[in-house]
């Protein structure tokens, strides 16, 4: 990574450059870290050690950091949605991984987005925004720069960009709209599963949804998150009753569709680096599709 910012002209005093990347340019602790021990950083293109350098109105500061990665380049079909020099915003398909876990380290989104890298001349390493299940489709963001990464995923990255989801349950809802606003815990058995527990205990969660059609027993839900828990909309409609069609892990019914009826279908972005506004749509699959037209 080799990018320059610049302190604003009308700064009033010298800024320590440590303050300056962490509170206006996203540095996280263990980017700066990055940047101390193994980078260089440069002011009016004057090489200066980190832990004492100042900036004043006007200068150019700039970091160059080497990437890093532990992920193994995977040649991969990949839908890319939209491309620029700080964001990719793909479109991923059933069945794979957005970044590696559970022993399965080579077969991601991510190790596929780092030959994408390798082959297209780009230095970068994979910086993932959110994630979606294996088995969820749907638009996905990944940063190019680890500062923009950070700015996203922060406590108050919500307020940069906003996902929706289409769903396919069986029956109706209990109103064509509104809002489940019911707490998320982990289940006592399992470390997989999550629960929305009857004593009111765990992490708030909050979704909202609106019933967009309704055909041959099933609804088709458009849904909004508020908060990100893990599996909040598969967990919130089973709470109520509603399993998405396919999931088996909680309760939904498998015999039409072989895996979870969810899919990321929209999702609008602010770039806190650029203040540039997005908005991107991806359509319905076609084994989601099949469930009310096919």
């Amino acid at each position: 990574m080799d990018i320059t910012y610049k302190v604003s002209e009308k700064a009033l005093a010298p800024v320590e450059v440590r303050a300056f990347l962490r509170k206006e340019c996203g540095f996280s602790h263990g980017l700066w870290r990055r940047l101390k021990w193994n980078g260089r950083l440069l002011i009016n293109n004057q090489e200066v050690r980190c832990t004492t350098a100042m900036a004043q109105a006007g200068d150019e500061i700039r970091c160059i950091i080497p990437e890093e990665s532990s992920l193994v380049a995977t040649p991969m079909k990949l839908d890319i949605r939209y491309e620029n020099e700080y964001l990719l915003v793909l479109n991923k398909p059933t069945g794979i991984l957005v970044h590696p876990t559970g022993g399965d380290y080579s077969n991601t989104l991510g190790n596929g987005i780092l030959h994408y890298y390798r082959e297209t001349g780009q230095n970068l390493d994979f910086h993932p925004v959110h994630r979606l299940d294996r088995n969820t489709t749907g638009l996905v963001i990944v940063a190019k720069l680890p500062q923009l990464q950070n700015m996203l995923t922060q406590q108050n990255g919500g307020k940069f960009f906003h996902r929706s989801y289409l769903a396919i349950i069986e029956g109706a809802m209990p109103q064509p709209q509104g809002t489940i606003d019911l707490p998320i815990a982990r289940h006592p058995e399992s470390i997989i599963q999550r629960i929305c527990p009857p004593d009111g205990q765990g992490q708030r969660a909050i979704t909202h949804y609106r019933t967009i059609c309704q055909r041959q027993g099933r609804s088709l839900l458009e849904l909004q998150l508020e908060t990100g828990r893990t599996h909040q909309i598969r967990v919130h409609l089973a709470s109520l009753g509603h399993p998405l069609l396919g999931d088996d892990l909680y309760g939904g019914n498998m015999e039409y569709i072989q895996r979870q009826a969810l899919h990321a279908y929209h999702l609008e972005l602010d770039n806190p680096l650029t203040a540039q506004h997005l908005s991107i749509y991806t359509d319905l699959p076609a084994d989601m599709q099949a469930l009310f037209w096919g």
